[in-house]
């Protein structure tokens, strides 16, 4: 392990588009669901309407979800429930990652927006299921999503880790600045899912565009 990542004791990974390639594209699946979701709950017929009112939320409150939540009192398991019905067929086994993340010296950790049942399906077609101690989702985060700072109080609290002594590794960069905050190393998976980019880069420690490419490069050969 290089000097600098030496005193890491905690992994903590993103999910989406960070633990898959962003070329599979399910938030794009997603997207068209919560764009009928939103549709649905403000009577609209005009789909580039509601397209237009769930970035909106997304950008004012971390999540359409949590838009949502604080103006028109949506139930968030129901919301989940339904976006998160996708077919995850693209999604193949990565059995190179999942030894590369089994090698890594300390706890490995999934710190996302979406919710654990939905996670762990995830990490079932990506062969990760055994690979991950613990998942803190927007359930365990009070419906406080990345970059909210209280999502990042209720993860550290909740999953026991020292903030100086834990990585996180996202596809978002804006959602690296609070934990760089806080103190932690911060790794920025630059594979061009990142919606509305930020010129100040001055809260990511390492830019990467490959994430097991990057953990090779800490770990050695990985057969």
């Amino acid at each position: 392990m290089p000097p600098q990542l030496s005193h890491i004791r905690a992994w903590i990974f993103d999910l989406d588009n960070t633990l898959y390639p962003a070329s599979a594209d399910l938030f794009g699946l997603m997207d068209k669901r919560m764009t009928a979701y939103v549709a649905r709950t403000l009577g609209l017929d005009d789909m580039a309407e509601a397209y237009r009112i769930q970035k909106g939320y997304f950008q004012q409150h971390g999540t359409t979800m949590a838009g949502l939540m604080a103006e028109h009192e949506v139930d968030p398991h129901h919301y989940l429930a339904d976006v998160h019905d996708i077919d995850l067929s693209v999604l193949a086994e990565d059995a190179r990652l999942a030894r590369l993340i089994a090698r890594l010296p300390g706890r490995k950790l999934i710190f996302t927006n979406g919710d654990e049942p939905y996670a762990r399906k995830v990490l079932a077609r990506l062969g990760l299921s055994e690979t991950f101690e613990a998942i803190h989702d927007i359930h365990a985060s009070a419906y406080k999503p990345k970059p909210h700072e209280a999502s990042y109080a209720s993860m550290i609290e909740g999953l026991g880790v020292d903030p100086h002594e834990s990585v996180f590794v996202e596809d978002m960069a804006r959602n690296l600045a609070p934990a760089k905050t806080l103190g932690m190393t911060t790794v920025w998976l630059d594979n061009g899912s990142e919606q509305g980019h930020d010129a100040d880069r001055s809260y990511v420690d390492h830019h990467i565009t490959d994430l097991a490419d990057w953990l090779h490069s800490l770990l050695g050969d990985d057969l």
